[in-house]
């Protein structure tokens, strides 16, 4: 008997973070992810606005690096998406610049095609499905042009703005899929009613999940060496994970991952610079992700020639580059398998944690990355990087230590795992 679609899965190509979120929740809607900003017969009206929005969310991402003018550029752009702190609690409901402009542009029909469409479906398959979006504002636009059906919002970051909470909180209809405590908090300050916000913790890929308790085994032998960290904690991780293997199955492995708008690619060179020796050696395996931007697999390649390390592609030095985004996310959970440390910018990939992976941290991009950093941080499951240009030194002593096996089996043993469980359980319960 076929699989029934359980929801209408929305997300928008903005960056990886929102695609990639709703990448593991696809199994809902039978493999169909309706990109918000790019489906098919999108009116060019709609197409513009996003675009517009988009490309300029890209450029200041990319321009950010540059000294003065682009982190002036960047810190103008980020009032806009700015969480304001925490303490004193008050509150927050009233809507920021953001949320009063897209409510603007609801009045001038941006995403009514959209909505629409989905009840079209739905009436021909007289079904009346759930939508879960993995961005505030298709939610916003499905409650503004009343959708018949329940509408589920996914946030994947550990605090948000009030750019999540839709203009009038206390009368909306959308529910929250919360990946922490602090979010939970947050949306009620908002004004966002209890019953409508679930803590389920953040969507991880499935196919990670089925294979953790195997491959943190193998993670942690790569990541303590010395024993340090075994010495003290051994009966813990026997209880958790059970004997572990007499030698690791893979070399030591780290995986640099980048942003989707290719910003902080130049850390992935001064890594290897750093690591060339070993590198050569085939002490270690550096994972580059490109994404599917190919301007950023360029750029490695170019690096790597002008370090003379061409030779060690497909041996100790790998580039995770695909066209598709799907291949992408599909090749990186993949080789997640055999990483024992990500490194990035403390984006969604920060709940990645949750699967035995410390997070090296390179500097946040943005109000709501500094917010993932703290949590990272606060939780023990991730650390700011050091000066990448020493990362040979800082690193090694890091391994030798067994500090980054302490985060990898503490985020194992404390993060939240099963929030793509959670998350279908209630869908599936509103269908029973």
């Amino acid at each position: 008997m076929a699989k029934m679609k359980k929801c209408f899965l929305i997300t928008v190509d903005m960056g990886y973070g929102h695609q990639r979120t709703a990448f593991s929740l696809k199994f809902l809607s039978q493999g169909e992810v309706i990109v918000a900003n790019n489906y098919p017969g999108i009116p060019k009206k709609d197409k513009k606005l996003w675009e517009n929005t988009r490309k300029f969310y890209e450029t200041v991402s990319r321009i950010q690096r540059f000294p003065f003018f682009g982190k002036l550029i960047f810190k103008i752009f980020d009032q806009f998406q700015k969480i304001k702190p925490f303490y004193p609690k008050r509150d927050l409901t009233s809507p920021n610049f953001s949320t009063k402009m897209s409510y603007l542009l609801f009045k001038k029909n941006w995403g009514r095609h959209l909505i629409e469409k989905l009840k079209a479906e739905n009436l021909k398959s007289k079904t009346n499905l759930p939508i879960i979006s993995t961005f505030f504002t298709p939610a916003f636009m499905a409650e503004y042009f009343q959708y018949p059906g329940e509408i589920f919002c996914v946030i994947c970051d550990a605090d948000i703005s009030r750019s999540w909470a839709p203009l009038n909180p206390q009368k909306s209809k959308i529910k929250y899929f919360a990946p922490t405590e602090r979010v939970v908090e947050r949306l009620k300050l908002y004004g966002i009613k209890p019953e409508n916000i679930f803590l389920t913790g953040y969507p991880l890929p499935k196919e990670n999940l089925e294979t953790l308790t195997e491959d943190l085994k193998f993670r942690i032998l790569n990541l303590d060496p010395k024993k340090k960290f075994l010495k003290n904690y051994q009966d813990l991780v026997i209880s958790r994970l059970g004997n572990l293997p007499q030698k690791p199955d893979h070399p030591l492995t780290i995986l640099f991952s980048v942003g989707g708008a290719g910003a902080q690619k130049e850390i992935g060179f001064l890594i290897l610079k750093s690591l060339k020796e070993e590198i050569l050696k085939e002490n270690l395996k550096i994972i580059l992700s490109a994404g599917t931007r190919k301007e950023t697999k360029d750029y490695f390649l170019k690096k790597i020639k002008s370090l003379k390390l061409e030779e060690k592609i497909g041996k100790s030095l790998e580039i995770l580059f695909e066209e598709k985004i799907e291949n992408y996310f599909q090749r990186f959970n993949f080789l997640l398998r055999k990483t024992d440390i990500l490194w990035t910018k403390p984006s969604e990939l920060s709940f990645y944690s949750a699967l035995g992976i410390p997070i090296i941290c390179a500097p946040p991009l943005g109000s709501h990355e500094e917010f993932n950093l703290r949590w990272l941080i606060k939780s023990g499951f991730g650390i700011l990087q050091e000066n990448p240009k020493y990362t040979k030194e800082w690193f090694f002593d890091w391994i030798k230590k067994g500090y980054l096996a302490e985060m990898a089996m503490e985020a194992f043993v404390e993060g939240e795992k099963f929030g793509t469980f959670n998350i279908e359980r209630i869908i599936e319960s509103i269908q029973t």
